[in-house]
């Protein structure tokens, strides 16, 4: 069995690609798995890192614009639309794959779009609330869709009836003993709220955090760990001295978190992005959040994820448009000293977590493939 993925751009596309070839693996150690990227972005060092077979395609997204620089940048694209297509079909036949997957990003595209026109099964994973553009375009020509969140299917017209099969779990944190964690990090029983802004990091996110720490630092009431992300570390610890704050010892930032399985089963709150893997481990681990939705991601999908999160009661959510420190420090002593709310928060994370996610992904490809796999 020769199993092909497409997909890239972002790790929220490339993650749960290599989570699912590795459950196939696992389980049927003598398949084989290929991989199309490009070759600039984040899957050509992740991919190959794994040993997968890697190859790639040279695509890119369209700009909402009308400036010259745009209009240019949109030309080169409609070429590169092209031609990448001819290299996905080149690539597919001398591939041969039983089975394509697609799991996001503009790379996809192309890729499942030849592989249907060959009559090779295929299937895109779509892992937000608000579908991306490669799903939309596809939904109604590939064999299966599967969905991570049930709310995505009301904007596909699809082929068949789509599947909810949730996003991969990292195996670490679906088998994470709080009890460890608490230990490992050195707490004792008060809560530890843990806050991040992705990689990178996000200024708006450090600034409202470091509010929340200046409000309770030295009161020894809260645990705090704090990611600044690689970009707000050195302002970050300035600003703090600055403002004449020593960190108490329950107080830590740091540029990375590096043990996020450890931290995030400790946590009594998280604050973070909206992105659909990070959301799947809060929900998988029970984690009430306050989420801050990056309004810079196509399709504003992390605002409609972390909707999904806030209607059912697991999450509050505050836009970037309105966060201060002030309201994240009124919301986040509003949720620790409400233990019945907190309650409530962890059990609506354990109604509407997928912990299941990849026997589910596993059962739509064994069909699709008439059990071959």
């Amino acid at each position: 069995m020769h199993i092909l993925f497409a997909g890239g751009g972002t790790a929220g596309h490339i993650n749960p690609a290599l989570a699912i070839a590795g459950y196939i693996r696992e389980l049927h150690p003598d398949t084989r798995i290929s991989y199309i990227g490009t070759k600039h972005k984040l899957e050509a060092k992740l991919v190959p890192e794994k040993g997968y077979n890697f190859r790639t395609i040279d695509i890119e997204g369209f700009k909402r614009s009308m400036k010259p620089a745009a209009i240019v940048h949109n030309m080169n694209v409609a070429i590169k639309t092209v031609t990448s297509s001819v290299k996905a079909k080149k690539i597919l036949k001398e591939l041969s794959p039983d089975l394509v997957i697609g799991t996001g990003g503009y790379v996809s595209g192309p890729v499942l779009r030849e592989a249907t026109k060959l009559k090779i099964p295929t299937a895109i994973h779509e892992q937000n609330a608000y579908p991306g553009i490669t799903t939309k375009m596809l939904a109604d020509k590939v064999d299966r869709v599967m969905l991570a969140m049930p709310e995505a299917e009301k904007y596909l017209n699809c082929k068949n009836k789509p599947t909810i099969v949730g996003n991969p779990i990292r195996q670490e944190l679906l088998h994470a003993d709080i009890k460890l964690a608490r230990k490992k990090l050195g707490l004792d029983s008060r809560p530890l709220i843990l806050s991040f802004g992705g990689s990178l990091g996000a200024r708006p996110i450090n600034e409202a955090v470091e509010e929340l720490i200046k409000w309770h630092n030295g009161t020894g009431k809260y645990y705090h760990i704090h990611a600044t992300g690689k970009s707000g570390y050195e302002t970050m610890i300035n600003r703090l001295k600055s403002s004449g704050v020593k960190l108490a010892k329950e107080v830590e930032v740091r540029e990375y978190i590096t043990d996020m399985d450890v931290c995030l089963a400790a946590a009594d709150i998280v604050i973070c992005r909206a992105g659909a893997i990070t959301l799947g481990e809060i929900e998988a681990l029970k984690k009430p959040a306050i989420l801050i939705p990056s309004p810079y991601v196509a399709e504003n999908h992390q605002y409609h994820n972390a909707m999904t999160l806030k209607n059912a009661g697991a999450a509050e959510v505050i836009e970037q448009k309105d966060l201060s420190g002030g309201k994240l420090i009124k919301e986040v002593d509003r949720i620790l000293n409400d233990k019945k709310l907190l309650k409530s928060m962890q059990k609506a994370c354990e109604e509407i977590a997928i912990v299941d996610s990849n026997e589910r992904i596993y059962a739509v490809l064994s069909e699709l493939t008439g059990g071959k796999i």
